[in-house]
């Protein structure tokens, strides 16, 4: 069965056991350990499914955890594709709620990749990604989520003159959420562009509206630390060089590190300060069919290493590494379902030259087409 016909299978099915997120994350309550997310936290994890249909647990859905820090809490990433019932659904609520300034990003962007010949759909397909900021989210801020697009279709390279390919989609991003790109934004786009190294690929684009306003770009695919040093100062990162590398040297004494990848935020102003390193020691491939398994043990050199960081909660680590499990048979009264879990990345973030944080992302992966 071809991934759309099992989406739509798993969405019509989804259907009938409910009407939002909310009821569906309900149930795995208790395969979600208190430490990485604490009762109270869940009920606001809650709080924010209930405005989202119960259909999106169809593609894959899971949380931001902070390993970094002791209060059990998290953020909700959700993923939805034009074409569905859960792209219609938002389609009605925009038509429906004016007041809903979600619906109505995700409708534009929608429009964008289902125009005909659309070049938006050419590279990253008709899927994006929303990370609703909960455990995160500071006083005052705006309820508007992250927006994330991935070029899933034709991957941007290092060193292929796809430049313009990354402006397409920093461009339908930035309209997407009432922005307009400017200048000096699409001229850092195209200048971090231009420092890929080849083999690297722009693995995710990403706006936050209710934060301060940059574009998020993951860069993957760096083979050593002396090329990740080169690309950030090609770039204009205003960073001292000698902290990342420091935190580099130390996770790759610990860990068989294959790849490294960075995020960056991209301002008028230039590169922004704060740096995101990601260090894999499993390599993914987005077309691959067992993207999403995991081995129960791929993860244990690597959460070992960063239990040697000082700032790391250690009971995180230990709830984190129990995540993994094999696929699961979960029966309900539409019928069966396979749920796989597993650790997605584990992101290291670097500010004012110190690591500062570890940020853990976990997925969870509900298919009915079995």
């Amino acid at each position: 069965m071809k991934l759309d016909q099992a989406v739509t299978l798993t969405e019509d099915r989804l259907a009938e056991e409910g009407g939002t997120m909310r009821e569906l994350l309900g149930h795995f309550r208790n395969r979600i350990s208190p430490v990485l997310i604490g009762h109270p936290e869940w009920g606001l994890v809650l709080e924010r499914a209930r405005e989202l249909p119960i259909t999106m647990g169809a593609l894959p859905f899971g949380f931001e955890l902070p390993l970094h820090a002791p209060e059990p809490r998290a953020d909700l990433g959700v993923s939805l594709a034009s074409g569905t019932r859960t792209a219609a659904f938002f389609r009605e609520r925009e038509r429906t709620d004016p007041a809903d300034e979600t619906a109505r990003v995700i409708g534009r962007l929608f429009r964008r990749m289902d125009a005909e010949d659309s070049p938006l759909r050419a590279i990253v397909g008709r899927k994006l990604m929303l990370e609703h900021d909960i455990g995160s989210a500071r006083d005052g801020q705006g309820s508007l989520p992250g927006i994330f697009l991935r070029p899933g279709e034709r991957p941007i390279m290092g060193a292929r003159g796809q430049g313009h390919d990354a402006v397409t989609v920093v461009g339908a991003l930035v309209s997407g959420v009432g922005w307009e790109l400017r200048d000096a934004e699409r001229a850092n786009v195209e200048r971090v562009y231009l420092a890929q190294p080849e083999d690297t690929r722009m693995d995710s684009f990403g706006v936050f509206p209710s934060r301060s306003r940059a574009i998020r770009l993951a860069v993957m695919g760096f083979q050593s630390q002396r090329e990740v040093g080169s690309y950030l100062e090609s770039t204009g990162w205003p960073g001292q060089l000698a902290a990342v590398e420091a935190v580099i040297q130390r996770f790759e004494e610990r860990a068989n590190v294959v790849r490294t990848g960075v995020n960056i935020d991209v301002q008028e102003e230039g590169v922004g300060p704060t740096l995101g390193l990601t260090l894999i020691v499993k390599q993914r491939y987005t077309r691959s069919s067992r993207y999403w398994l995991d081995g129960l043990t791929d993860w244990e050199p690597f959460l070992k290493a960063l239990s040697h960081e000082d700032l790391v909660v250690s009971e995180k680590l230990t709830a984190l590494a129990d995540w993994v499990s094999k696929p699961t048979t979960l029966f309900a009264k539409s019928g069966r379902y396979v749920l796989l879990r597993g650790i997605h990345h584990i992101k290291l973030v670097i500010s004012g030259n110190q690591l500062r944080q570890a940020k853990g992302y976990v997925f969870l992966v509900l298919s009915g087409a079995v």
